[in-house]
């Protein structure tokens, strides 16, 4: 295994402490409400999610993210985090981006890692950190940006399991078919147009805005 893969791998672990497992994203008010309700809804509620949000918005932002942390281009880098930062549609989103990037932020620290180029951003996204890491690590940006949407597949399906409930083998079907689709999913966002980025998906943002006064919360958002 080459040093490369091994801290990809290290980067797109749950395991990775910066509490990824406590955010569901708006999917516990979606259960609450009945929108999800078993298998094989949350398997449409994330690969839509997937293919229109994230692989029209957050992917394509991540890909440039990279360029950017490759490039050592700051001033880049935070436009494209100021545009991450204003996209988010409720203040648990917001709040949960700028946790999770302060959270691996302080790892690196300490891990006694060199400075990645997000420390330098006034107020750093996740996505934006998490871009710094991998070009600081050497990782593949292809490779990169399928392991980012990897690592969100698998927190989304995790916090399925806990809240439909869905058994673990419903979970690894999940995973099994939208895992699938990250190659298409990585490819377009490399090649969609900045002027097509589009994170236009209201019952997602209805979902997490609704989820800050949801009665009973097992996730942060």
């Amino acid at each position: 295994m080459s040093p490369q893969l091994a801290r990809l791998l290290q980067l797109a672990s749950p395991t990775l402490p910066v509490g990824a497992y406590t955010y569901s994203q708006g999917l516990e008010w979606a259960v609450e409400s009945g929108a999800v309700k078993d298998e094989s809804s949350a398997l449409q509620w994330i690969g839509d999610l997937l293919q229109w949000n994230m692989g029209r918005f957050e992917a394509p932002l991540l890909a440039q993210m990279l360029a950017a942390c490759a490039d050592q281009d700051l001033a880049h880098l935070s436009q494209l985090n100021a545009r991450y930062l204003a996209s988010r549609e409720s203040a648990e989103l917001r709040a949960e981006t700028l946790q999770m990037a302060y959270s691996l932020l302080r790892l690196l620290k300490e891990l006694q890692t060199d400075a990645v180029l997000a420390s330098q951003l006034a107020a750093p996204s996740f996505p934006a950190v998490w871009a710094s890491v991998a070009v600081s690590w050497e990782i593949d940006r292809d490779d990169a940006l399928s392991a980012y949407l990897w690592s969100w597949i698998e927190n989304q399906t995790m916090a399925a399991l806990k809240t439909v409930p869905l058994g673990q083998t419903a979970g690894q079907r999940i995973l099994l078919a939208l895992g699938q689709q990250i190659a298409r999913v990585t490819q377009q966002a490399r090649a969609l147009d900045v002027a097509d980025y589009s994170n236009f998906a209201p019952g997602f943002a209805i979902a997490c805005c609704r989820h800050e006064t949801q009665y009973t919360r097992l996730f942060r958002s």
